[in-house]
């Protein structure tokens, strides 16, 4: 797998294809606006749906999120690397269109070996959307994410067939409780009885 060639394509604003270990999700920069934009009108999402990024560590987390709150260093110590997504204040410079405006960013370590190596080679967090147009199944494998974006992605990197589990839990830490907006693949009672 060349990731160098992958390097290029991300600065350039271009969007690739990649597995995590539930889905293939796209990736592009998530400080570059233009590409946000492109992605959002690749799956045909409503610019009101913000954008989870993936980070290759805690360090990387400070990149995105203003402050990792007492509330979320437990979850992110016992789940993390993982599928659990943690929303944080986003840091002033984030889009807006990352955020939906919100001034919130959902952000997590995946457990996928080229995810790590992906953002290590890029020095960057990552956009984390699945692979698929609004509404569709989110891909496992890449034939799937062939059949839906032939020709409109600048790069597949081939991860096989994925387990196709939940996608990740999604929690809010920005408040004065961890609230579960998506259970995924980590139960809520899991999460709330940290």
């Amino acid at each position: 797998m060349d990731l160098k060639e992958a390097k290029i394509i991300f600065r350039g604003g271009g969007i690739i294809a990649f597995p995590t270990e539930t889905f293939y999700g796209l990736c592009v920069d998530p400080f570059n606006e233009e590409a946000i934009k492109k992605l959002f009108l690749l799956k045909g999402r409503p610019f009101e749906s913000p954008v989870s990024v993936i980070v290759k560590d805690k360090e990387m987390l400070k990149r995105v999120a203003e402050e990792a709150p007492a509330l979320a260093e437990g979850l992110m110590k016992k789940f993390w690397p993982g599928p659990l997504t943690i929303i944080f204040k986003a840091k002033p410079n984030i889009p807006p269109l990352l955020t939906a405006d919100t001034g919130k960013i959902a952000a997590r370590v995946s457990s996928s070996d080229v995810c790590r190596r992906l953002t290590g080679v890029l020095d960057s967090p990552i956009t984390a959307t699945s692979a698929n147009p609004s509404g569709k199944r989110p891909p496992i494998s890449p034939k799937e994410v062939l059949d839906y974006f032939n020709g409109s992605i600048d790069m597949l990197i081939d991860g096989g067939e994925l387990s196709g589990k939940k996608g990740s839990t999604i929690v809010d830490a920005t408040g004065e409780q961890i609230k579960v907006i998506r259970e995924g693949e980590i139960p809520s009672e899991e999460i709330l009885g940290n």
